[in-house]
């Protein structure tokens, strides 16, 4: 249903393709909902905590009740580090899923950032967008059973990190 799938699909399949023609080993990793120090602006964490911190409403998408699986960055790369120390050790599946494996929703992110930053959003709500889905999390059984990864960043203590590096980002930002 959305554009940003289809590309992910269209380069599994390239992928897969071409470790058949050259016989080459190749895993897909597929993140969900990464956020944290230096994430992506265009990213609901970072937008909620640009637009609380300035007192500016927050655009929310289906009154809130979209479902995503908040990944902290520092368990993204916690899971591809599993992952490499276990590629030479057994033939890895084709795809795997790096996430949190704990879907929350927009308004319960919303609440915990209400707690990390000590202030209260003002909602605006706006229609689910065109290609979003009301769910996405990930199933990380084949990554734990590869490896035995699973993430260790709740939503607070990630949103709590994040927010800490945007203070602290914007004000050397500022300091320019």
């Amino acid at each position: 249903v959305s554009l940003y799938a289809a590309t992910k699909k269209s380069n599994e399949l390239m992928a897969s393709t071409y470790s058949h023609l050259y016989d080459i080993q190749a895993t897909g990793l597929r993140f969900f909902t990464v956020y944290g120090p230096w994430g992506r602006p265009d990213m609901a964490i970072w937008k909620f905590t640009e637009a609380m911190l300035n007192h500016r409403p927050l655009e929310v998408y289906a009154e809130g009740k979209l479902m995503r699986d908040f990944t902290y960055i520092d368990d993204i790369t916690g899971g591809i580090l599993a992952i490499l120390d276990r590629l030479n050790t057994k033939k890895s599946p084709e795809i795997m899923n790096i996430g949190n494996n704990h879907p929350e929703t927009v308004n319960d992110l919303i609440s915990a950032l209400e707690h990390t930053l000590g202030i209260i959003g003002v909602k605006k709500n706006q229609p689910m967008q065109p290609g979003d889905v009301e769910a996405t999390f990930a199933d990380i059984t084949r990554i734990y059973n590869f490896s035995a990864f699973s993430p260790k960043t709740g939503i607070e203590t990630g949103l709590t990190k994040f927010v800490d590096w945007y203070r602290n980002y914007r004000q050397e930002s500022s300091d320019r």
